[in-house]
């Protein structure tokens, strides 16, 4: 059988395909983390202990025999001093792993992005592969500015070192499993209730599980150079968490404030948290971001990768199951 690498294997979404891998049984399955997994350990994956912006030795070895790669490996942060990690991860990661793989002999990486890095804007039509990168938009958010960057540059030295690279761009990936909260966290708040007002744009989510499924159909089915956009439901927030507050059985917010008041007052509150050493429940890139309408149109995964998005009740209900089972 072919081997494949996982880069990221012990995050949210590594963990979930890498389960999906082993399950197919069409490939060896090697997974490089800089983390203990119980879960990969489980499965019984080949695991690499390393570094995505490790020396060029560390990386060779863990491409060695390699058919595919899936790069999943990164880092979700809204905090501004997490930017040059981020750039660090992203880009330089990237630019690294690309060099490599083509020495190595790679014939495809599959990139797993964000639907943030061309499908967020400030009005209400849903987004498709076709429309440009949003960086006049994410331009303040270091995590969507250094993702943009890492796409340009991984099509950008694929073409140029003859590797194939099909890039994935879930939106909001919610469900079971994230260990780090990485994704969940905005709804592990709301549980909290600590969203204390109704933001005025829309969100898309789509299930871990079934974005997993598409990345790994991304290896065989995906066009080199293209990327496919996986996501749900295309709510207002409002819709959002009045459904998540049915399923949780937490009372919604109902405050609306202006835009100016709603910044002001996280803007506040960061510099309070801030000097004392903690992360505020509410900052101000959060708002930023909870006033703009992520919202995408999946249709080009549904046809070329076979995409599908299950019920979105069923994702909301698992998310908060498993939630509650880790006690917030």
């Amino acid at each position: 059988m072919k081997t494949v690498l996982v880069t990221g294997g012990t995050g949210f979404l590594g963990e979930h395909l890498v389960r999906e891998l082993v399950a197919a049984r069409d490939y060896d399955v090697r997974a490089m983390a800089r983390s203990h997994s119980p879960v990969l350990e489980a499965l019984g994956v080949e695991l690499v202990r390393a570094d995505i912006t490790a020396d060029d030795g560390e990386l060779a070895a863990a491409l060695e025999g390699c058919f595919g790669v899936f790069h999943l490996a990164g880092m979700v942060s809204r905090d501004p001093d997490d930017s040059h990690m981020m750039m660090r991860i992203h880009v330089d990661g990237t630019r690294k792993l690309m060099r490599a793989a083509a020495k190595a002999k790679v014939k495809r990486v599959v990139v797993a992005s964000t639907s943030g890095t061309v499908a967020v804007a400030r009005d209400e039509r849903p987004r498709n592969e076709t429309a440009p990168y949003a960086t006049d938009v994410v331009s303040g958010w270091p995590y969507y500015l250094s993702k943009i960057y890492q796409e340009k540059e991984a099509f950008e030295l694929g073409a140029q070192l003859g590797v194939e690279v099909v890039a994935v761009n879930p939106s909001l990936l919610l469900g079971p499993g994230d260990r780090r909260m990485s994704s969940t966290g905005d709804v592990q708040k709301f549980m909290r209730k600590q969203i204390p007002v109704v933001p005025e744009g829309g969100v898309n989510f789509v299930d871990v599980r079934d974005a997993a499924l598409a990345t790994l159909a991304a290896m065989d089915k995906g066009r080199p150079g293209e990327r496919y956009l996986l996501g749900g439901p295309n709510w207002t927030f409002e819709e959002f968490f009045g459904r998540l507050s049915r399923v949780a059985k937490v009372g919604a917010p109902r405050l609306k404030l202006p835009s100016k008041v709603q910044r002001f007052g996280a803007s506040v509150m960061e510099r309070v948290y801030k000097r004392l050493d903690r992360s505020p429940p509410v900052d101000r890139q959060s708002v930023e971001m909870s006033e703009c309408f992520w919202w995408i149109d999946s249709s080009k995964a549904e046809t070329e990768l076979g995409f599908v998005a299950r019920e979105p009740t069923e994702t909301l209900v698992d998310t908060v199951r498993y939630l509650r089972d880790g006690e917030l």
